[in-house]
C-alpha cells in the first residue's frame, strides 16, 4: 500500500475562500475583523510568520496591525502594549508571536491577552473551557488537524487515536479536541514507555514532538492515518544523514540547492518508510502548516462575532 497524500495546501485554501464570504457578510453589517500581531525582538523565523499572517490578513479584507518592538523591550513594556490593544475596538484578536526574547515573562504576557481577543487560544480560560467541552477560541494548529480530518472524511468516532506530544499548543489541545470527537485517545511523550508499540495501535496517529524523522514504520500499523505536525530544518553536517534516512526529502534538497538554501524541511516522521503502510498521511511542507494561518484567520472572524454577539 502507498498512502494517500493529504493535501493541506488544497484543504486551506477552501477554508480561507469560506473565511473571505464571511468577512464579506460582516463588513457588509459595519463589522470589519480586526487582527493585532506583535512581535518582540529579531527572530528570523518569527519574522516569516508574522509576515505570513498578516498576508493572509491582507489576502482576506481581515483588518490588520504590525506591531513590532525592539529586542529591549520589557515584560513591562510589552504588558502596557498589549493593554492598549485588548482596550482598542478595532481589534478583534491578538497574537503575540512566539517564542519571546529572554526575560520577558512569557506566562505575565500570555495571561494579559483578553481571552475574547485570544485568537491563539492560549489564555487559561480558552484552555478551560476547551477540556470541558465548552464553545471557545482553540488553539490553531489541533483545530487544523480536526478540520483536516474531518474534510478528508477519515472518521474520528470510536477510532483509536494516539498523539505523541504533550506540549500546551499542540498535544494537550488536540486531545480534547479528538475526544470531542468522540475518538479514543491516548497521549504519548518523552517518557512513555514501549513508545512505537503504544503508536502502532493507532487508527489515527499524530507526530507533535519536534524531533526529525522520529517515526518511522515501527509505529505504524497497517492502513493507519498520519498526521505529521512536526517542522524540523535540517542543515549542516547532520544533512546527508537525513537524506540518506528518509529519500522523499531529496527532490526538496535539490530544489533549495538550485535556490542556495543548503537545507530541507522534515517533519517528526520519516515519510518514505511510513507512507508505505499508511492510508493517508500529511507532508512536511503543504501539509498541517498551511491550516494553521486559516485557522488563525478563522479565530479572529470568531472573535469578531462573539465580541458583537
Amino acid at each position: 500500500m502507498k498512502a494517500r497524500i493529504i493535501d493541506g495546501v488544497k484543504i486551506g485554501r477552501q477554508i480561507r475562500e469560506e473565511i473571505r464570504t464571511e468577512v464579506e457578510a460582516l463588513k457588509q453589517s459595519g463589522v470589519v475583523p480586526g487582527l493585532a500581531a506583535v512581535l518582540v525582538g529579531n527572530n528570523p523565523a518569527s519574522h516569516v510568520y508574522v509576515r505570513s499572517k498578516i498576508k493572509a490578513c491582507e489576502d482576506l479584507g481581515i483588518y490588520s496591525e504590525y506591531i513590532h518592538l525592539g529586542q529591549e523591550t520589557t515584560t513591562p513594556e510589552l504588558l502596557q502594549k498589549i493593554d492598549a490593544l485588548n482596550r482598542k475596538d478595532e481589534i478583534d484578536g491578538i497574537l503575540v508571536q512566539l517564542p519571546l526574547p529572554k526575560p520577558i515573562d512569557e506566562q505575565a504576557i500570555l495571561l494579559s491577552v483578553d481571552p475574547a481577543k485570544d485568537v491563539d487560544g492560549l489564555h487559561p480560560m480558552n484552555a478551560g473551557n476547551l477540556a470541558l467541552g465548552r464553545d471557545s477560541l482553540r488553539p490553531c494548529t489541533p483545530s487544523g488537524v480536526i478540520e483536516m480530518l474531518r474534510r478528508e472524511n477519515i472518521p474520528m468516532k470510536g477510532n483509536h487515536a494516539v498523539v505523541i506530544g504533550r506540549s500546551n499548543l499542540v498535544g494537550k489541545p488536540l486531545a480534547f479536541l479528538l475526544l470531542q470527537e468522540h475518538a479514543t485517545v491516548t497521549i504519548c511523550h518523552s517518557r512513555t514507555q514501549n513508545l512505537s508499540e503504544v503508536a502502532a495501535q493507532a487508527d489515527i496517529l499524530v507526530a507533535a514532538i519536534g524531533k526529525p524523522a522520529m517515526v518511522t514504520a515501527e509505529f505504524v500499523k497497517q492502513g493507519a492515518v498520519v498526521i505529521d505536525v512536526g517542522v524540523n530544518k535540517i542543515e549542516g553536517d547532520v544533512l546527508s544523514k537525513f537524506l540518506e534516512r528518509d529519500p522523499s526529502l531529496r527532490p526538496q534538497y535539490q530544489k533549495n540547492q538550485a535556490e542556495n538554501k543548503n537545507y530541507v524541511l522534515c517533519g517528526d516522521v520519516n515519510f518514505s518508510s511510513v507512507s508505505e503502510l499508511a492510508s493517508a498521511i500529511t507532508p512536511v511542507p503543504k501539509g498541517v502548516g498551511p491550516l494553521t494561518i486559516a485557522m488563525l484567520m478563522k479565530n479572529t472572524v470568531q472573535a469578531a462575532r462573539m465580541r458583537r454577539a
